[in-house]
């Protein structure tokens, strides 16, 4: 008897965290690895967008206490000119520059992936724009649709006999203008991970589709395409966003009228950041954001649900 109660004594001085299973101390480890995180987006993501709701129900431009006044903002914005303008510039950086930019990424991607001559410097040309510092490269691109004698592009068309283009000051060409820096600035990202997908995958189906007399459109179409719609559906939800935000080119490269000539290039953001830190008016901002959230939110599901796998 005094063996056995000798035998017992350990198990019964054993620590709380020994008695737990090893499935219940690997979910007690994730979730502590997972709690500084899960705090930091609570408090810097989750409850900043909480209280842009509330402010967008309150008038308040920072002097005087807000002012609960219920939906009086959205009424006003959906009853705003302004307002529809901005939605279909910000839709146009969207419906055109979205594919656009796919499409280009993916056909650079496709042959680069079968360059091997200096195959890792022209890569980096590619993407070193994303590398650049947004404001720095729109102030560029301003510079080359400058008139002459300083545009570059200007003088290009001079030397060929065409004549000059307005670009940014022109209520037609301004918007195309910026959508083109946007495009070129964001490939290089795109052109790397449409690289990374094809090159995860197995060269064995390529080689047996080869074997069977398979041409080149019929494996791209049959094999490449369908095995690269992770990276597609991540590229396409990654680049909306983008072009549904932009604000960067817009804003640097109109400074003397920000938003282009009568507003055709202003996005929604833009208008965001007018509203609260020209006009300070605080809550009609907070309203403006709660609608592109709620495009944000919208745009991407209905993407992730139209290219979700179908099995």
């Amino acid at each position: 008897m005094v063996s056995v109660a000798r035998q017992a004594s350990p198990a019964q001085s054993a620590g709380l965290w020994d008695r737990f299973s090893i499935r219940t101390k690997r979910v007690i480890w994730a979730w502590g690895f997972l709690a500084l995180p899960i705090v930091f987006y609570v408090t810097i993501r989750f409850y900043p967008t909480v209280q842009a709701f509330w402010l967008s129900l309150t008038d308040w431009d920072l002097l005087r206490p807000a002012t609960f006044i219920g939906l009086d903002n959205y009424k006003r914005l959906f009853a705003d000119p302004l307002f529809w303008q901005v939605f279909r510039n910000t839709f146009t950086y969207l419906i055109i520059g979205t594919p656009v930019s796919l499409v280009l990424s993916f056909i650079i991607a496709f042959y680069l992936d079968r360059v091997r001559f200096m195959h890792g410097f022209i890569r980096a040309l590619y993407f070193l724009p994303f590398l650049t510092t947004a404001a720095a490269m729109a102030w560029v691109w301003r510079w080359f649709y400058q008139p002459v004698p300083i545009g570059v592009i200007n003088d290009v068309l001079q030397l060929m006999g065409l004549p000059q283009q307005p670009f940014l000051r022109s209520v037609n060409q301004a918007l195309p203008a910026i959508m083109v820096t946007a495009i070129w600035a964001g490939l290089g990202f795109q052109i790397i991970i449409f690289m990374a997908g094809l090159r995860a995958i197995p060269t064995t189906y390529y080689e047996a589709a080869r074997i069977d007399g398979l041409g080149e459109w019929a494996i791209l179409r049959k094999i490449t395409l369908p095995l690269l719609k992770p990276t597609t559906v991540f590229l396409v939800v990654f680049s909306s966003i983008g072009f549904l935000r932009i604000f960067d080119q817009v804003y640097n490269m109109t400074t003397n009228d920000p938003g282009g000539p009568l507003n055709s290039t202003k996005p929604l953001v833009l208008m965001i950041f007018q509203t609260a830190f020209s006009s300070y008016d605080m809550g009609y901002a907070a309203a403006q954001t709660v609608v592109l959230f709620t495009i944000l939110l919208v745009v991407s599901l209905v993407q992730l649900w139209v290219l979700r796998e179908r099995r």
